[in-house]
């Protein structure tokens, strides 16, 4: 599919459904989680590499992106990439803008790939496990042969959720499947079907549960090390989706997320603060010095001028 960058994702979503299609890797609406009521474009999804519960199983959404307009400091209009997969002509630039948050250039043209929608799906509800006990189970369920779209944990609700989707006959062998091979793990279980499993992933996907007054943290771990690091955070409240690699946090206001987490393989970003504290704890996990010279040096090739979202992503060129 080829878009302006400014077409609504609520757009694109209705003309690809039209067509049996969808973004597969399912973007994030994050106006609840926010407080907005602005409108998601298309060019903002692959500007903030914008992807939910189903990354996990078809990547994120810089993946599907196959080709890009753009106009950088210079006010060049650049194009690269193209319509088709098979694209391999220069520099992968394509790559580059997606998820550079318009510190690199403008986007005003994205052509990505889609993938038809599933026959139906269901989620396998896991209840009343600790957050160790249930990134075991996540991780396990994700180590199987059954194809898991969906892999999440809230301790608020107390339910550990594992989607599959795909041909009925093949959804309902699956999770009869995942229930077996937990049985051992989890007393209680439950199953819900299309219906419900939909609207379910759409509050996971958008962060319904941790919404709320205070700052919103997202934290990129090994799912191993989740369970922890949840704990040092001292959230007001928490979940884990990608099978515990990602964890959104709530917690009060001004609150130095990092420095609670301290040195961990991961990197923690801020997602919803005030302008004091994002300016005092910045957005973006500081990087290394080595890679912090080659992103300004990126920066200053790009935008010479200093003119795109300077300091958003590092001291500015």
């Amino acid at each position: 599919m080829v878009a302006h960058a400014g077409t609504p994702v609520s757009e694109i979503e209705m003309a690809l459904s039209a067509e049996n299609q969808r973004l597969a890797f399912e973007p994030v609406d994050f106006r609840k989680a926010l407080a907005t009521d602005g409108t998601p474009s298309i060019g903002s999804v692959f500007a903030t590499n914008n992807s939910g519960p189903r990354r996990i199983s078809v990547g994120a959404a810089r993946d599907f992106l196959l080709g890009v307009r753009y106009v950088d400091g210079r006010g060049t209009v650049v194009k690269n990439g193209g319509r088709v997969m098979k694209n391999v002509t220069g520099y992968d630039l394509v790559k580059l803008m997606a998820g550079s948050y318009g510190t690199l250039g403008v986007l005003s043209e994205v052509s990505f790939k889609v993938l038809p929608q599933p026959e139906t799906e269901a989620t396998l509800l896991c209840h009343g496990l600790s957050d160790p006990v249930a990134v075991t189970v996540l991780c396990k369920a994700m180590g199987s042969p059954f194809e898991v779209s969906g892999a999440g944990h809230d301790p608020i609700s107390g339910q550990t959720a594992l989607r599959v989707e795909g041909f009925e006959a093949s959804v309902a062998y699956r999770i009869a499947a995942l229930q077996e091979l937990l049985k051992s793990d989890v007393l209680e279980m439950s199953v819900m079907d299309a219906d419900r499993s939909s609207p379910y992933w759409a509050d996971q996907r958008d962060v319904a549960n941790v919404s709320g007054e205070g700052d919103l943290w997202k934290v990129s771990c090994k799912p191993t090390e989740g369970p922890a690091l949840a704990a040092r955070a001292g959230a007001e409240a928490h979940m884990f989706d990608w099978a515990g690699g990602l964890i959104w946090l709530r917690v009060a206001a001004g609150t130095d997320v990092r420095a609670r987490l301290g040195s961990f393989d991961g990197h923690a970003t801020l997602i919803k603060s005030d302008p004091a504290t994002v300016s005092r704890l910045v957005m973006f996990q500081p990087e290394a010095p080595g890679v912090a010279r080659l992103s300004k040096g990126l920066r200053a090739r790009f935008d010479p001028r200093g003119i795109l979202n300077q300091g958003l992503m590092g001291a500015a060129a």
